[in-house]
Protein backbone atom coordinates (compact mmCIF):
# COMPACT_ATOMS: atom_id res chain seq x y z
CA UNK A 1 0.00 0.00 0.00
CA UNK A 2 1.36 3.46 -0.85
CA UNK A 3 0.78 6.50 1.31
CA UNK A 4 -1.24 7.88 -1.62
CA UNK A 5 -3.94 5.37 -0.68
CA UNK A 6 -5.26 7.80 1.89
CA UNK A 7 -5.02 11.51 2.51
CA UNK A 8 -4.68 12.69 6.08
CA UNK A 9 -7.94 14.17 7.28
CA UNK A 10 -7.62 17.91 7.90
CA UNK A 11 -8.90 19.10 11.25
CA UNK A 12 -8.62 22.64 12.61
CA UNK A 13 -5.75 23.22 15.01
CA UNK A 14 -6.83 24.25 18.49
CA UNK A 15 -5.38 25.98 21.51
CA UNK A 16 -8.75 26.49 23.14
CA UNK A 17 -9.07 26.26 26.94
CA UNK A 18 -10.23 22.84 28.13
CA UNK A 19 -13.27 23.26 30.34
CA UNK A 20 -14.65 19.72 30.27
CA UNK A 21 -11.80 17.72 31.72
CA UNK A 22 -11.60 13.95 31.31
CA UNK A 23 -12.60 11.79 34.24
CA UNK A 24 -9.13 10.34 34.71
CA UNK A 25 -10.67 6.88 35.05
CA UNK A 26 -8.98 3.80 33.63
CA UNK A 27 -11.08 0.97 32.14
CA UNK A 28 -11.88 -1.53 34.86
CA UNK A 29 -11.39 -5.27 34.59
CA UNK A 30 -15.10 -6.03 34.42
CA UNK A 31 -17.15 -7.76 31.75
CA UNK A 32 -18.75 -5.58 29.07
CA UNK A 33 -21.98 -7.11 27.84
CA UNK A 34 -23.45 -6.62 24.37
CA UNK A 35 -26.40 -8.10 22.50
CA UNK A 36 -24.40 -10.71 20.62
CA UNK A 37 -21.01 -10.57 22.30
CA UNK A 38 -19.40 -10.43 25.72
CA UNK A 39 -16.02 -8.87 26.51
CA UNK A 40 -14.44 -10.66 29.45
CA UNK A 41 -11.31 -9.50 31.31
CA UNK A 42 -8.57 -11.84 30.16
CA UNK A 43 -8.19 -14.83 32.48
CA UNK A 44 -5.85 -17.53 31.15
CA UNK A 45 -7.41 -20.16 33.41
CA UNK A 46 -10.73 -19.63 31.64
CA UNK A 47 -9.67 -18.51 28.18
CA UNK A 48 -6.31 -20.04 27.23
CA UNK A 49 -7.52 -23.30 25.64
CA UNK A 50 -10.27 -21.69 23.55
CA UNK A 51 -8.08 -18.78 22.43
CA UNK A 52 -5.24 -21.11 21.47
CA UNK A 53 -7.56 -23.20 19.31
CA UNK A 54 -9.04 -20.10 17.66
CA UNK A 55 -5.61 -18.65 16.85
CA UNK A 56 -3.44 -21.73 16.24
CA UNK A 57 -5.87 -24.38 15.03
CA UNK A 58 -4.67 -24.48 11.41
CA UNK A 59 -2.66 -22.57 8.83
CA UNK A 60 -5.45 -20.08 8.19
CA UNK A 61 -5.84 -19.35 11.90
CA UNK A 62 -2.11 -18.61 12.14
CA UNK A 63 -2.52 -15.72 9.67
CA UNK A 64 -3.95 -13.76 12.61
CA UNK A 65 -0.37 -13.08 13.75
CA UNK A 66 1.00 -11.78 10.44
CA UNK A 67 0.90 -8.10 11.42
CA UNK A 68 0.95 -8.34 15.21
CA UNK A 69 4.32 -7.69 16.91
CA UNK A 70 4.17 -11.05 18.70
CA UNK A 71 3.07 -14.63 18.03
CA UNK A 72 2.40 -17.25 16.96
CA UNK A 73 3.63 -19.66 19.64
CA UNK A 74 5.03 -23.16 19.16
CA UNK A 75 2.68 -24.80 21.64
CA UNK A 76 -0.17 -24.20 24.09
CA UNK A 77 2.19 -23.99 27.07
CA UNK A 78 4.13 -21.02 25.69
CA UNK A 79 0.90 -19.34 24.57
CA UNK A 80 -0.52 -19.73 28.07
CA UNK A 81 2.62 -18.15 29.56
CA UNK A 82 2.22 -15.16 27.24
CA UNK A 83 -1.46 -14.82 28.19
CA UNK A 84 -0.54 -14.79 31.87
CA UNK A 85 1.86 -11.91 31.23
CA UNK A 86 -0.91 -10.06 29.38
CA UNK A 87 -3.43 -10.69 32.15
CA UNK A 88 -0.99 -9.20 34.69
CA UNK A 89 -0.53 -6.02 32.65
CA UNK A 90 -2.05 -2.68 33.63
CA UNK A 91 -1.44 -1.26 30.15
CA UNK A 92 -2.54 -2.84 27.87
CA UNK A 93 -5.72 -4.18 29.47
CA UNK A 94 -6.86 -7.25 27.54
CA UNK A 95 -10.35 -8.67 27.03
CA UNK A 96 -11.33 -12.02 25.57
CA UNK A 97 -14.24 -11.86 23.12
CA UNK A 98 -16.99 -14.45 23.57
CA UNK A 99 -19.92 -14.57 21.11
CA UNK A 100 -23.21 -15.54 22.71
CA UNK A 101 -23.98 -17.89 19.83
CA UNK A 102 -21.08 -20.31 20.15
CA UNK A 103 -20.18 -19.56 23.75
CA UNK A 104 -16.48 -19.95 22.87
CA UNK A 105 -13.86 -17.25 23.42
CA UNK A 106 -12.46 -16.65 19.94
CA UNK A 107 -10.87 -13.20 19.90
CA UNK A 108 -8.78 -10.76 21.86
CA UNK A 109 -8.60 -6.96 22.10
CA UNK A 110 -7.14 -4.42 24.49
CA UNK A 111 -7.19 -0.88 25.74
CA UNK A 112 -3.63 0.40 25.49
CA UNK A 113 -1.40 3.48 25.54
CA UNK A 114 -3.69 4.84 28.24
CA UNK A 115 -3.18 8.47 29.30
CA UNK A 116 -6.21 8.92 31.49
CA UNK A 117 -5.45 12.45 32.73
CA UNK A 118 -5.23 13.69 29.14
CA UNK A 119 -8.19 11.56 28.04
CA UNK A 120 -6.21 9.62 25.42
CA UNK A 121 -6.59 5.88 24.83
CA UNK A 122 -6.19 3.30 22.08
CA UNK A 123 -7.75 -0.01 21.13
CA UNK A 124 -5.25 -2.49 19.75
CA UNK A 125 -3.80 -5.97 19.94
CA UNK A 126 -6.97 -7.05 18.13
CA UNK A 127 -7.52 -10.42 16.53
CA UNK A 128 -10.62 -12.41 15.66
CA UNK A 129 -10.81 -16.16 15.19
CA UNK A 130 -12.36 -17.39 11.96
CA UNK A 131 -15.89 -17.77 13.36
CA UNK A 132 -15.86 -14.15 14.52
CA UNK A 133 -14.33 -12.53 11.43
CA UNK A 134 -16.62 -10.33 9.33
CA UNK A 135 -19.56 -10.78 11.70
CA UNK A 136 -21.98 -8.47 13.46
CA UNK A 137 -20.43 -9.63 16.74
CA UNK A 138 -16.95 -8.50 15.71
CA UNK A 139 -18.24 -5.01 14.99
CA UNK A 140 -20.18 -4.95 18.24
CA UNK A 141 -17.11 -6.01 20.23
CA UNK A 142 -15.10 -3.02 19.03
CA UNK A 143 -18.10 -0.72 19.37
CA UNK A 144 -18.46 -1.74 23.02
CA UNK A 145 -14.85 -0.75 23.63
CA UNK A 146 -15.28 2.58 21.83
CA UNK A 147 -18.47 3.33 23.75
CA UNK A 148 -16.95 2.42 27.10
CA UNK A 149 -13.94 4.70 26.63
CA UNK A 150 -15.53 7.63 24.80
CA UNK A 151 -19.00 7.47 26.32
CA UNK A 152 -18.80 5.94 29.79
CA UNK A 153 -15.34 7.23 30.76
CA UNK A 154 -15.29 10.46 28.76
CA UNK A 155 -12.01 10.14 26.89
CA UNK A 156 -11.17 12.91 24.43
CA UNK A 157 -9.17 10.93 21.87
CA UNK A 158 -9.37 7.31 20.72
CA UNK A 159 -6.40 6.03 18.70
CA UNK A 160 -5.92 3.22 16.22
CA UNK A 161 -2.42 2.32 15.06
CA UNK A 162 -1.45 -0.41 12.63
CA UNK A 163 1.22 -1.54 10.23
CA UNK A 164 0.79 0.72 7.22
CA UNK A 165 0.89 -2.37 4.98
CA UNK A 166 -2.04 -3.96 6.81
CA UNK A 167 -4.82 -3.14 4.38
CA UNK A 168 -7.50 -4.95 6.40
CA UNK A 169 -6.71 -3.09 9.62
CA UNK A 170 -6.74 0.26 7.84
CA UNK A 171 -10.11 -0.54 6.28
CA UNK A 172 -11.47 -1.60 9.69
CA UNK A 173 -10.39 1.72 11.20
CA UNK A 174 -12.18 3.75 8.52
CA UNK A 175 -15.26 1.54 8.83
CA UNK A 176 -15.50 2.32 12.55
CA UNK A 177 -15.23 6.07 11.98
CA UNK A 178 -11.54 6.64 12.64
CA UNK A 179 -9.96 9.38 10.56
CA UNK A 180 -6.51 9.01 9.05
CA UNK A 181 -3.77 11.22 10.49
CA UNK A 182 -0.70 10.04 8.62
CA UNK A 183 2.18 7.57 8.65
CA UNK A 184 5.18 7.36 10.98
CA UNK A 185 7.96 5.98 8.78
CA UNK A 186 10.64 3.68 10.28
CA UNK A 187 8.55 3.70 13.42
CA UNK A 188 9.30 0.18 14.69
CA UNK A 189 11.32 -2.94 14.04
CA UNK A 190 8.78 -5.72 13.87
CA UNK A 191 9.79 -9.39 13.77
CA UNK A 192 13.09 -8.32 12.19
CA UNK A 193 11.39 -6.09 9.59
CA UNK A 194 10.80 -2.36 9.32
CA UNK A 195 7.32 -1.17 10.26
CA UNK A 196 5.79 2.07 9.06
CA UNK A 197 2.81 2.85 11.26
CA UNK A 198 -0.50 4.34 10.08
CA UNK A 199 -2.30 6.49 12.67
CA UNK A 200 -6.06 7.05 12.98
CA UNK A 201 -8.22 8.74 15.59
CA UNK A 202 -11.71 9.58 16.79
CA UNK A 203 -12.09 12.83 18.74
CA UNK A 204 -14.70 13.58 21.37
CA UNK A 205 -16.62 16.04 19.16
CA UNK A 206 -16.91 13.30 16.51
CA UNK A 207 -17.97 10.51 18.82
CA UNK A 208 -21.74 11.25 19.19
CA UNK A 209 -22.31 10.92 15.43
CA UNK A 210 -20.17 7.78 15.20
CA UNK A 211 -22.02 6.29 18.16
CA UNK A 212 -25.38 6.89 16.50
CA UNK A 213 -24.22 5.46 13.15
CA UNK A 214 -22.85 2.24 14.63
CA UNK A 215 -25.88 1.75 16.91
CA UNK A 216 -28.16 2.12 13.90
CA UNK A 217 -26.04 -0.31 11.88
CA UNK A 218 -26.13 -2.91 14.68
CA UNK A 219 -29.92 -2.70 15.00
CA UNK A 220 -31.95 -5.79 14.12
CA UNK A 221 -33.71 -4.10 11.19
CA UNK A 222 -30.36 -3.72 9.40
CA UNK A 223 -29.90 -7.49 9.12
CA UNK A 224 -31.55 -10.01 6.85
CA UNK A 225 -32.60 -13.44 8.09
CA UNK A 226 -29.26 -14.92 7.02
CA UNK A 227 -27.35 -12.33 9.09
CA UNK A 228 -26.27 -10.20 6.14
CA UNK A 229 -26.20 -6.45 6.77
CA UNK A 230 -28.53 -4.43 4.55
CA UNK A 231 -26.36 -1.28 4.70
CA UNK A 232 -22.60 -0.92 4.42
CA UNK A 233 -21.10 0.61 7.55
CA UNK A 234 -18.12 1.83 5.53
CA UNK A 235 -20.39 3.70 3.12
CA UNK A 236 -22.43 5.28 5.89
CA UNK A 237 -19.25 6.49 7.61
CA UNK A 238 -18.11 8.24 4.44
CA UNK A 239 -21.28 10.36 4.60
CA UNK A 240 -20.49 11.78 8.04
CA UNK A 241 -20.44 15.50 8.72
CA UNK A 242 -17.05 17.27 8.75
CA UNK A 243 -15.18 17.74 11.99
CA UNK A 244 -16.61 20.56 14.12
CA UNK A 245 -13.38 21.01 16.05
CA UNK A 246 -12.63 24.64 16.90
Amino acid sequence: MSDAFETAYSRALSGAPVTDFPSGLIPARVAIEGRSIRLEPLNPVIHAAELYLASHGDAEALRIWDYLPYGPWPDAVSFDAWLRDRAASFDPIFYAIRPHGSGRACGLASFMDIHAQNGVIEIGGIWFGRELQRTRGATEALYLMLRHAMGDLGYRRMQWRCNALNVKSRAAARRLGFRFEGVFYNHLIFKGKNRDTAWYSILDDEWPEIDAIIRSWLADDNFAADGTARRSLTEVMTERTPSRRT
